[in-house]
């Protein structure tokens, strides 16, 4: 189904920063994609769910996809002042949220540092501290390398910007960001008074006990945990299949957290 309704890049803080508006609505929805991803990898399956449902803008943050780098290391705190910074070039007060992964730290940096831009969010496999992460992650991070990237992710970004330099590049600085993670207190996530729907897989990166403190610190938080894998609850790198309705499930439950 093609929801797309306009494309461009956006002067952004230095860099261009590319974007996408798919179907209707009168208050927009922001979807901020994981690490290493594109629209397309993380939000294939879901955007044109949601965009039965709502005007959605997805983006692509520094050095992924079609969007530029900057001669600075990626982090999340920039990362939201990005995201901020292109809401203000398209004339949007206010908005909903929704990140995956590194997205949904992103989402949550986002609420702290700009709360007047958002309405609800969504933080789907989002990590405010080290200790959230899977026993070994951080150990992985420090040993991997390009060639453990996973294929899809390399493909779809060569599919949008056919440069490999440009590939290399963004693996390093996403592995770098990993590596010098540094928790987000207690206090900042508390500050968050926007509504705040925390959604994990039964055996993700991030563990259950993680976003669920998450979701106790926010005062109108939620938790939702759905079956699956990294991102397989809402078809994460995956073809639409109409015999997996799961993302048609995560797609209502979001909608029904998002109504006004």
């Amino acid at each position: 189904m093609n929801t797309l309704k306009k494309s461009g890049h956006a002067p952004v803080n230095g860099i261009s920063m590319y974007y996408e508006v798919h179907g209707e609505g009168a208050l927009p929805l922001i979807l901020i994609h994981g690490g290493g991803s594109t629209i397309e990898t993380s939000f294939g399956v879901l955007l044109p769910l949601l965009a039965l449902n709502h005007k959605v803008i997805a983006l692509e943050l520094q050095a992924h996809g079609r969007t530029t780098d900057r001669d600075k290391p990626e982090s999340f705190e920039q990362d939201a002042d990005d995201v901020a910074a292109l809401l203000t070039h398209l004339n949007i007060d206010r908005a909903n949220i929704l990140g995956f992964s590194n997205g949904g730290t992103t989402t949550l940096q986002l609420a702290i540092r700009h709360p007047q831009l958002v309405n609800k969010i969504v933080v789907m496999a989002g990590a405010y501290k080290r200790d959230g992460f899977m026993n070994g992650f951080f150990y992985f991070m420090q040993t991997a390398t390009f060639e453990s990237m996973p294929q899809p992710l390399k493909d779809a970004y060569i599919r949008v910007t056919p440069n490999k330099e440009g590939l290399l590049n963004m693996f390093n600085k996403d592995k770098q960001r990993m590596i010098d993670f540094t928790d987000i207190n207690d206090e900042a996530i508390s500050s968050i008074k926007a509504p705040a729907l925390f959604m994990v897989s039964y055996k993700d990166v991030i563990t259950i006990e993680h976003t669920l403190a998450m979701a106790k610190l926010v005062a109108a938080g939620q938790l939702i945990v759905l079956p699956g894998a990294h991102g397989q609850f809402f078809g994460e790198m995956a073809i639409a299949d109409n015999q997996n309705n799961t993302p048609k499930a995560a797609a209502i439950l979001i909608n029904e957290f998002l109504k006004i």
